[in-house]
């Protein structure tokens, strides 16, 4: 859960977002957090866009059961 306040703004467009709607994508490598961001949905919908693209690895989605975006 984040600490932010209810009406924190997005980290990306910077509107502010309730917490109903709003996001927190977080980067963790070997159990250390290097970034958190607090996203609105159109942000966090681009977000996904962009990992997906960026780290796609340039396979179709269905070749790989195993891949997959967690969110919690």
């Amino acid at each position: 859960m984040s600490n932010a306040s209810p009406n924190e703004p997005c980290d990306a467009c910077g509107e502010p977002t309730t917490d109903a709607l709003a996001r927190t994508v977080r980067l963790s490598v070997d159990r250390a957090n290097i970034d958190t961001q607090r996203l609105c949905p159109e942000c966090f919908a681009e977000w996904i866009q962009r990992y997906q693209a960026e780290m796609g690895g340039g396979t179709d989605p269905g070749d790989d059961a195993d891949s997959e975006i967690i969110i919690d």
